[in-house]
C-alpha cells in the first residue's frame, strides 16, 4: 500500500511539474533582435502637430529615435516591430521599407509587420500626413527640407530594422500589465460643443501592457510598451519625443545597453495632464518607467509562439459629398483652413478627377499562441475602441494599439462620431479628407477585426 502511495504521489509530482519544463523549452524557440537609430534632423525643417507653426524648427530640445525588434519563432517567418519618433508615418512610406528591404534581401511580410508612430507633435512633417495643417502650402524651399527627412528617415528605417534582423539571438519573451494616470479624457462638453479641455469622468484606458525581452538566462535586452494617450505634452518648436521618448530614455538609463520601445494605444481622445511644460514630460516618462520597472521585475506570463499574423482591409465610407456649389462657397471661408482645404477639392473637380467616397483601412491582428492577442489599428483612434475590443475578447490576453502602419485621420467611435466636434469631424480637414466618416464605421472596423481573432482568444 505505500509503494502505490509514493508511485501515486511521483507520477502527480511529475503530472505538476512538466508543464514548466515543457515551457521553458518552448520559451527558448524564439530569436530576438532589437537595434536603435537616431533620427533626429541635422537641417531645418517644419514640424508638424500644430497648425500655429510658420517655419522651420529652432532646434533640438531633445533627440528623436526610431527602433526596431524582429522576432523569429523556431522555423516561422521573421515578424518586426518598429517604433518612431514621429507625428505620424504615412502608408506610403512604410510600403516603400518593405520595398527596400525586399531589395536589400531582407524580405518581410506586410502582415508581419507593425510600424508604431509615437504622434510626438514636435518631430518633422512627413509628405502626405496632415497636408492642410499649416492652412497654406508650404514654401519651396520648405517642401524639398520635408522631402529630404523623408528620404533621410526611410534610409534609417532600413538601416535599423536590418540591423535587428542580423542581431536576432535566443530569447524569452514574457508580457504583463499595469496602470499609469496621466492619461485623461480631453472631450470636455460645454453650452457650444466638445471642448479640448480635461474631462475626468470621461472614458479612459489607462492599461500599461508591456513585454519583455530576455536572454534565456534571463538578462533584459528589450523593453515594449504602448500607452492609450496623445504625446501632446509639449507645443514647443524643437525637436522632443514628448512622454514616449522620455519613457524609453528613462528605462534605458536604468538599464544600459537595452533597447526601450514605446507605441500609443487608442489614445486620440486622451492628453497627458499637466502639460505644456518641459518638465511634466519628463515626469510622465518617469512614472511609466517606474510602471515597466515594477511589472519587469514581477512574474510575468511567457509568451510563446508560434506567431500568427493577418489583415484585413475595409473601406469606411464619408458622409454626404458636398455639392460644387457648396465647395465653392467654401473657398471664401474666413478660416483660411477651411478655404484652403475646398479649394483643393474644387480643383480636383476642375480637373474630373472623382473626390473619394471612402477611406481604404487595414486592421491588423497578431496572435502569439494561445498567450498574447495584439491588435494594431491605423489612425488617431479613440479609446472606446481598445474598451470594447479587450471587453469583446479576452480581456487578459488582449492588447490594443493605434497610430500603426499609418495615420490617414482621426477613427471616432459612434458614440464620438453622434457627440461631434474635433475628433468626430472638424479634424477631417487638416488631413485632406473630403468629409467626416459616414455612421457606422465602428461597426466595420470592430468586425474586421472579429474575424481574425482566433477562437481561443475570443470572449465567452
Amino acid at each position: 500500500m505505500r509503494l502505490k502511495f509514493l508511485l501515486v504521489n511521483y507520477l502527480s509530482f511529475c503530472f505538476l511539474m512538466a508543464p514548466e519544463v515543457s515551457q521553458a523549452k518552448d520559451s527558448a524557440a524564439w530569436k530576438v533582435g532589437a537595434a536603435s537609430v537616431d533620427i533626429t534632423p541635422e537641417f531645418p525643417v517644419r514640424l508638424s502637430g500644430y497648425g500655429s507653426r510658420t517655419g522651420p524648427h529652432e532646434g533640438i530640445q531633445m533627440r528623436l529615435h526610431a527602433k526596431a525588434l524582429a522576432m523569429t519563432w523556431a522555423a516561422t517567418p521573421t515578424a518586426v516591430m518598429l517604433t518612431v519618433d514621429n507625428c505620424g508615418v504615412p502608408a506610403t512610406l512604410r510600403a516603400e521599407l518593405l520595398k527596400r528591404l525586399q531589395a536589400a534581401g531582407h524580405p518581410v511580410d506586410d502582415d508581419r509587420f507593425s510600424l508604431h508612430s509615437s504622434h510626438t507633435h514636435c518631430a518633422p512633417a512627413l509628405p502626405g500626413v496632415l497636408p492642410f495643417l499649416f492652412g497654406a502650402d508650404l514654401p519651396a524651399e520648405e517642401q524639398a527640407a520635408v522631402q529630404r527627412y523623408a528620404e533621410d528617415l526611410t534610409q534609417k528605417l532600413v538601416a535599423v530594422v536590418t540591423e535587428a534582423l542580423g542581431k536576432q539571438e535566443p530569447a524569452k519573451l514574457d508580457w504583463s500589465t499595469g496602470k499609469v494616470n496621466f492619461a485623461m479624457n480631453r472631450r470636455f462638453k460645454t453650452d457650444k460643443g466638445y471642448a479640448n479641455s480635461p474631462n475626468p469622468y470621461g472614458p479612459s484606458d489607462r492599461a500599461l501592457p508591456v513585454l519583455r525581452v530576455t536572454t534565456p538566462e534571463g538578462k533584459l535586452r528589450a523593453i515594449f510598451t504602448s500607452y492609450a494617450c496623445h504625446c501632446t505634452t509639449l507645443a514647443i518648436n524643437k525637436t522632443h519625443p514628448d512622454w514616449a521618448g522620455c519613457a524609453q530614455k528613462e528605462l534605458e538609463l536604468r538599464f544600459p545597453g537595452i533597447v526601450a520601445m514605446t507605441a500609443i494605444g487608442c489614445g486620440a481622445d486622451q492628453n497627458p495632464y499637466p502639460r505644456r511644460e518641459l518638465p511634466h514630460a519628463d515626469r510622465h516618462g518617469v512614472e511609466l518607467a517606474k510602471e515597466a520597472v515594477r511589472l519587469i521585475n514581477a512574474p510575468m506570463k511567457p509568451v510563446l509562439g508560434p506567431l500568427t499574423c493577418a489583415s484585413k482591409e475595409v473601406q469606411l465610407p464619408f458622409d454626404t459629398p458636398h455639392d460644387r456649389a457648396t465647395w465653392q462657397q467654401r473657398t471664401q471661408d474666413a478660416n483660411k483652413w477651411t478655404a484652403l482645404h475646398a479649394r483643393h477639392f474644387l480643383a480636383a473637380l476642375d480637373r474630373g478627377e472623382k473626390i473619394p467616397t471612402a477611406l481604404p483601412y487595414t486592421v491588423q491582428v497578431w496572435s502569439f499562441a494561445n498567450d498574447l492577442l495584439t491588435i494594431n489599428l491605423p489612425g488617431e483612434v479613440v479609446v472606446d475602441y481598445s474598451l470594447k475590443l479587450k471587453k469583446q475578447n479576452a480581456p487578459d490576453r488582449t492588447w490594443v494599439n493605434s497610430y500603426t502602419n499609418d495615420v490617414p485621420c482621426y477613427i471616432p467611435s459612434q458614440r464620438v462620431w453622434e457627440e461631434g466636434g474635433y475628433e468626430a469631424a472638424g479634424a477631417m480637414i487638416y488631413y485632406g479628407r473630403p468629409n467626416r466618416f459616414a455612421s457606422g464605421i465602428e461597426e466595420i472596423i470592430v468586425n474586421a477585426v472579429t474575424e481574425l481573432v482566433p477562437a481561443g482568444f475570443k470572449a465567452p
